[in-house]
């Protein structure tokens, strides 16, 4: 049975006389002090496929990790943006973070792939929950009231290449003949099929290389029937494998495996086709909702930002505090409008702290006659767009000045964001998958925040 801490911790190194050593210090005793955040991961980690094996049992040595432990790591691997491999060298080579990791000085360190077994198993679920109570506990040590709010938008992005046609034809191509490839070790020749690859890769380069639009569709009218053809052959593999008596009983659970993931990537091949067939040949216009922009996270919406710039991710709503803490934030599908979320993220913080907060600053994106009648009728006394529409200043606020103040207060958060995406990794998602995806973003978020109130605490 999983256990929310060691029975019996080993010894552990005093902190260090550093500035980063105080910081982790002040993280430990706030989570120390809620035994609550702690137990939220215990149950997320015991309901998890790991409570029954020896990556998550607490009894089996150096492959058990305590909820404390994952919680922890999670917080160092963000806070220093490390990869696995480097999270668990610097948890074996460093004091500060042995010891803040609950890990004594005899315990041997969690292998990369426990760690990554770990931190993955927490859901977005969990960690929304595991903010809450950081703002609760930040309401009552003062640091944060959330009596005074400021909203704003980003975008975090996902691991993928520029959503070129022929990128993506290319990565059809090879994808697809690497899982034929491996249903062939499991079939033997019974799979015919014709490695296109080396071709698919000679025209995606074509395509870059074309001089003109006529030159450029030609050479795509050639990718495109490669990528049919290879299409076709993994129609034909993926029905092989599903035929009894063409492969023995021990190997069918991987022949399972191959041909579902053949069947996945096969249908984002036939919209790839499809959607450049459109675009290329038939010059058509082809709406965002309808493009596939990446067959490896195709989860992936496109953004457009004030016709500057195209970005390839997830839109983001953030609520911010005046203690720099972020209070909530919602990840959205697609991209809607500013306009709609300024009601919503309100109804949010009613929800978290039980009323609504005395005032709020919004960028212009946000505002319309509509949104400043149901924000005010929800409680706000003072209601402080960038840029109002249709109204003026006294109809937001009190006077003039408070305005200016709020109004200044709002462009704090676009520090906080900028914060987030440098040091915590929010300005692109490593992580693989819409659910790993949104714990990327919690993750990141709630270390911001127990960095933001160990440095209140240690002023």
């Amino acid at each position: 049975m999983r256990k929310p801490f060691k029975p019996q911790p080993g010894l552990r190194e005093p902190w260090l006389e550093l500035e980063h050593c105080r910081e982790l210090e002040a993280i430990s005793a706030v989570l120390d002090a809620h035994p609550k955040i702690n137990e939220l991961v215990l149950q997320e980690l015991r309901s998890s496929s790991l409570s029954n094996t020896s990556l998550g049992d607490v009894d089996v040595g150096c492959g058990g990790m305590s909820a404390e432990q994952v919680l922890r790591a999670a917080i160092v691997k963000q806070m220093n943006q490390f990869s696995y491999r480097e999270l668990a060298f610097h948890l074996a080579d460093s004091r500060s973070y042995r010891t803040f990791c609950r890990l004594g000085i005899m315990e041997p360190t969690p292998s990369k792939s426990t760690l990554a077994a770990n931190i993955k198993a927490l859901t977005s679920e969990t960690l929304e929950k595991l903010n809450r109570e950081l703002v609760n506990v930040a309401e009552k040590a003062a640091i944060e009231k959330g009596k005074k709010v400021r909203v704003d938008c980003t975008v975090v992005e996902s691991n993928i290449h520029p959503p070129a046609d022929s990128e993506l034809l290319y990565d059809c191509v090879r994808v697809v003949t690497r899982l034929m490839c491996r249903a062939r070790e499991l079939l033997g020749t019974v799979v015919v099929y014709g490695n296109r690859t080396r071709r698919a890769k000679r025209r995606r380069l074509g395509v870059l290389n074309a001089k003109d639009k006529h030159q450029r569709r030609r050479v795509y009218r050639d990718l495109l029937k490669v990528t049919e053809e290879t299409y076709g052959c993994g129609r034909r593999v993926a029905q092989q494998l599903e035929q009894p008596g063409l492969i023995e009983p021990e190997k069918r659970a991987r022949a399972e495996r191959i041909a579902s993931d053949l069947k996945h990537f096969l249908v984002l091949t036939r919209k790839v086709i499809d959607q450049t067939r459109r675009r290329v040949i038939d010059e058509e216009r082809v709406p965002a909702q309808d493009k596939v922009v990446s067959i490896f996270e195709e989860h992936t919406d496109i953004i457009r930002k004030d016709r500057r710039e195209t970005l390839y991710g997830h839109k983001v709503c953030l609520t911010g505090g005046s203690s720099s803490m972020i209070l909530d934030c919602v990840i959205l599908d697609g991209n809607p409008a500013d306009s709609t979320l300024a009601e919503t993220m309100i109804e949010r913080q009613i929800e978290i702290y039980e009323r609504a907060p005395r005032q709020v600053a919004y960028d212009g994106a946000f505002s319309s006659k509509a949104n400043l009648e149901a924000i005010k009728g929800k409680g706000v006394e003072d209601v402080a767009f960038a840029k109002a529409h249709g109204f003026t200043v006294t109809d937001m606020v009190k006077s003039s000045w408070v305005y200016q103040r709020l109004r200044r207060f709002r462009c704090g958060i676009e520090g906080v964001i900028s914060f987030l995406k440098r040091v915590f990794g929010l300005n692109r998602c490593s992580w693989r998958s819409l659910p790993s995806f949104k714990s990327y973003v919690w993750t990141s978020i709630i270390t911001c925040n127990l960095l933001v109130m160990a440095r209140h605490l240690i002023q």
